[in-house]
């Protein structure tokens, strides 16, 4: 008879050949910009995330500052949407002005951008649109203009959640072409169209206006398929991959950490965040500890980062989560 209970006879053992950690520098903490002034707006269907205006953008900085986690992925919302995603690329736009702001507050704050339309067209679609259709190649353009100009802006890391085909090629050559050569690509490779993604529509108020977006975002019944789309991306210049949501898709996390020597992202989204805390609030779940357990399962699956909104909570429980 094997004893495995050897090995967990007491916490000092268990911790001796504990398997699987998560380090505050493996976590990355959304942030949501908005264009105005005096803004704190919680976003309701996501307890303790707030939407912030530049002026008040120092109460979460400093938090996150201190933190030890690994940085920040900055989204942006303009006052003024259209068609073309104009906002997106505008110099002086509520991202790229945030991206300066930080940079001259926080200097050393890694900061991911990430480039997508939906926030800045005023039909709330990732891509051109014409009529009802969402247009691949008369897309690229834009993105590319957004990367450039985010990168320009300060931003560390661009990240495309946009699920363009040949985005990331378009994008690589972009920044090269404007002296980011060493700007890195986090490419939303295997990003999902996901009932999970509902509470971030609410923060980032880029819910579409007609349709949904299946003929974009990948289907989910399909594992083989965001192999093939993590391939291209690394193909086309992508320096790390993510999969998008984490916890429903830890088996393509697996299947891509075997496949794939790229650094792994998962992106720990709203939805999973937001059930978490409802249930915590109803006091049918300890929080901690199944904060704890969902962020080890992504490691465990094969994930080297994760963007999570339990962030600056778990680089606070991080050292009670072994006990």
């Amino acid at each position: 008879m094997r004893r495995f209970r050897r090995l967990r006879s007491n916490e000092s053992i268990r911790s001796l050949v504990r398997e699987t950690r998560v380090d505050k520098g493996d976590l990355i903490y959304p942030i949501f910009v908005a264009e105005g002034e005096n803004i704190k707006k919680p976003v309701e269907s996501m307890p303790n995330v707030y939407q912030y205006s530049l002026d008040r953008l120092d109460e979460i900085l400093a938090e996150i500052s201190e933190s030890s986690i690994a940085g920040i992925l900055i989204f942006g919302i303009p006052k003024h949407k259209d068609e073309l995603a104009s906002g997106a690329y505008d110099e002086n736009g509520i991202t790229q002005q945030a991206i300066r702001y930080i940079k001259v507050k926080y200097p050393s704050m890694l900061i991911i951008a990430d480039v997508c339309l939906c926030e800045y067209t005023s039909h709330g679609h990732c891509g051109v649109v014409c009529g009802h259709k969402i247009l691949n190649d008369e897309t690229l353009p834009l993105l590319s203009r957004m990367a450039v100009s985010l990168a320009k802006a300060g931003a560390d890391i661009i990240a495309p959640s946009d699920m363009m085909d040949g985005r990331v090629s378009a994008i690589r050559n972009a920044l090269d072409e404007n002296d980011f050569a060493d700007t890195p690509i986090l490419s939303y490779s295997a990003k999902f169209a996901s009932a999970y993604y509902s509470p971030f529509r609410d923060a980032a108020e880029s819910a579409p206006e007609f349709g949904d977006r299946k003929s974009y975002q990948m289907d989910y019944a399909n594992g083989k398929e965001a192999l093939r789309e993590i391939e291209d991306d690394i193909e086309e210049g992508a320096d790390m991959v993510m999969v998008k949501p984490a916890l429903a898709y830890l088996d393509v996390v697996k299947a891509a950490r075997e496949r794939f020597d790229l650094p792994l992202v998962v992106y720990n989204v709203s939805g999973e965040y937001a059930m978490v805390k409802a249930a915590a609030e109803k006091g049918w779940i300890d929080e901690k500890k199944v904060v704890s357990e969902n962020l080890i399962a992504m490691k465990r699956a094969g994930a080297d980062i994760i963007i999570t909104y339990h962030a600056l909570d778990a680089a606070k429980w991080i050292d009670e989560f072994y006990k």
